[in-house]
């Protein structure tokens, strides 16, 4: 008869006989090197019989393993005897003990493993700021950059190119010297290139510019011959640039040829 106050144990906590061979040394807080091989058999086979239901296939390995305990423990009490040509006698609980440890070691792998997934399931990706915007400049529509064009919106293309002229390492040098660049001399300039190329981006100002003082000549030029109709301009390819083209007007037309 078994004692129902002793245990209650559900099949439903073991993965298999070794996790319930486990459960009964950390319960007794046993040596697995030094298991009482009487008592672990009794509490194993107790279990057995508790269980109300059991699958083939996971009955066979509690089976074997109850064999297993019942051999180690008929050996205990009879004389030593000497073993076979295998040594099956003499390996019989050493081979149980070397499993109990097996298993036990991966168990605990899984468990880490298993806490790692968890852990990194709650983290998130951070973003790429400057790989979400190469992303939308390639999928963005040029009518979707710029909606409109106004003077704030021409002064920050204007800050942000003329940035790429500064350096942080070069000396701070004040110098006054003149410069052999005129707003009309630039005006003519962009109308020689809008000649040749019909339209060109403003971007591009920069490689028809030897330093930043004629980039800003440019740069004025553009909006006086914008403010004088000569020229127009439209949403460019890139974020923060625009294209300049010259006006269709015939009389328009004459005027940027006579600059």
């Amino acid at each position: 008869m078994i004692d129902q106050d002793t245990y209650d144990i559900r099949l439903a906590q073991f993965e298999g006989p070794f996790d319930l061979l486990l459960f009964f040394i950390e319960r007794d807080e046993l040596d697995i090197h030094e298991i009482a091989i009487a008592k672990i058999t009794d509490d194993f086979l107790s279990y057995m019989l508790k269980m109300n239901a059991l699958n083939i296939e996971l009955a066979s390995e509690f089976i074997f393993v109850a064999a297993t305990l019942m051999r180690i423990k008929a050996r205990t009490l009879l004389p030593r005897q000497e073993p076979d040509e295998d040594g099956n006698e003499l390996n019989t609980r050493h081979d149980l003990i070397q499993k109990l440890i097996d298993y036990k070691h991966f168990k605990q792998i899984s468990e880490k493993l298993y806490l790692l997934g968890e852990s990194r399931m709650q983290l998130t990706r951070r973003g790429n700021i400057l790989a979400d915007l190469s992303l939308i400049t390639e999928n963005a529509e040029p009518a979707e950059e710029l909606s409109s064009l106004g003077l704030y919106k021409l002064l920050v293309i204007y800050k942000k190119v003329l940035a790429k002229y500064q350096t942080k390492n070069t000396p701070v040098v004040h110098t006054v010297a003149p410069y052999p660049y005129t707003i009309a001399q630039q005006k003519k300039v962009i109308a020689e290139l809008l000649q040749i190329n019909k339209q060109i981006d403003f971007s591009d100002m920069k490689k028809h510019s030897d330093n930043k003082v004629q980039f800003v000549y440019n740069f004025l030029a553009v909006l006086e011959m914008l403010q004088q109709q000569l020229i127009s301009i439209q949403t460019g390819s890139l974020f923060n640039d625009f294209r300049i083209t010259g006006r269709p007007f015939s009389e328009n037309n004459v005027q940027l040829n006579n600059i």
